[in-house]
């Protein structure tokens, strides 16, 4: 049984498990994963057995009837960033994918102490999502919530990754204590070169040296594509550009690190990059700060979506560990 201190989370749209690694970590235990990507629920059975994945739309899913418990604490979601992201045709609210509507429902069924919701930063600092912010901040003062938003980046939390996300969080108003964001880490992250020097030496290439020297920076956002589009590559050539300043070839990703017999080569084809290596889906995972034994399943694309769409871990436990310490800080605030 989990002891007193032990608070309860619901996650949703749950993905390959960023967020709800980085949720264990701070304490929380998951009442229920939902996710409606097949590959993804597998993902998060194969690596937690025990916990209770729900495979549907969150559209579909009825606490009520499907959860044995509504004593939750938290209920967290990385919502879909398609109808907010640059790279799509942000029609926000008119998106038939845009999923805050379901975050709201669901918050107004459950009545949880804190509600945590991650999206692409344009979801906060866009001009074209004003309304969507106002709105938002609206239902959540209507439920009785009091609502923050910030940006925070990745390589602000040890990720060697420049990857800037909305925060939303909303604490109900009979929480006592105040919800502080968490600090930034001061210390740098590592290169790309320092996070993979190992495992691009793992399969015998002895250029790996070589190579992490030339990879002597932060990598760019890893874009995981939707279900129908992208996830194959490392994104568009202005991202492919990036990744060839860091000595990565974008184009595709390998099953597997270099071997021997791989030579590096520079300026060869097109934008320079067709000489250095690719990435390994296992990399990808290690750029977004996933544990080393995280496994995921599926084909090497449908691993890569998985992966490039996650929050990293890191991000989400420290977020989660804020929220933790303001609802504890409140529950000690209300012991006699």
């Amino acid at each position: 049984m989990p002891d007193n201190n032990t608070l309860t989370s619901v996650e949703i749209c749950a993905g390959a498990g960023g967020q709800a690694i980085g949720l264990e970590q701070a304490g929380f235990r998951h009442l229920a994963l939902v996710e409606y990507n097949s590959d993804a629920c597998r993902t998060l059975r194969h690596n937690r057995p025990e916990w209770n994945v729900i495979e549907k739309d969150i559209r579909e899913f009825d606490p009520i009837r499907e959860l044995a418990s509504f004593d939750t604490d938290l209920l967290a979601g990385g919502i879909p960033c398609t109808p907010y992201s640059v790279a799509g045709k942000q029609l926000g609210s008119d998106d038939h994918r845009d999923l805050l509507p379901e975050a709201i429902r669901l918050t107004a069924t459950l009545n949880p102490k804190a509600v945590m919701l991650e999206n692409v930063s344009a979801l906060v600092k866009g001009s074209k999502f004003t309304h969507t912010r106002k709105a938002l901040s609206e239902h959540f003062t209507e439920l009785g919530y009091t609502v923050q938003m910030e940006i925070l980046d990745a390589q602000h939390f040890g990720i060697p990754q420049r990857r800037k996300r909305a925060l939303v969080v909303a604490i109900r108003n009979d929480i006592r204590q105040a919800f502080q964001w968490p600090i930034r880490l001061w210390e740098l992250p590592p290169t790309v070169g320092e996070a993979l020097e190992d495992s691009m030496a793992s399969n015998g290439w002895s250029g790996a040296s070589e190579w992490a020297r030339l990879a002597n920076g932060i990598a760019p956002t890893l874009v995981g594509g939707s279900t129908k589009h992208g996830g194959g590559d490392l994104g568009p050539d202005r991202a492919k550009r990036a990744w060839s300043r860091l000595a990565v070839n974008g184009d595709s990703l390998e099953l597997d690190p270099p071997g021997p017999e791989f030579q590096l080569r520079h300026g060869v084809g097109r934008g320079g990059w067709k000489g250095y290596p690719k990435l390994t889906a296992r990399q990808a995972a290690m750029l977004q700060g996933f544990p080393p034994d995280w496994h995921f399943t599926g084909g090497k694309t449908a691993r890569y979506r998985q992966i490039g769409n996650a929050f990293p871990p890191p991000v989400a436990r420290a977020v989660a560990a804020s929220i933790m310490s303001t609802l504890l800080g409140s529950r000690a605030d209300e012991s006699p």
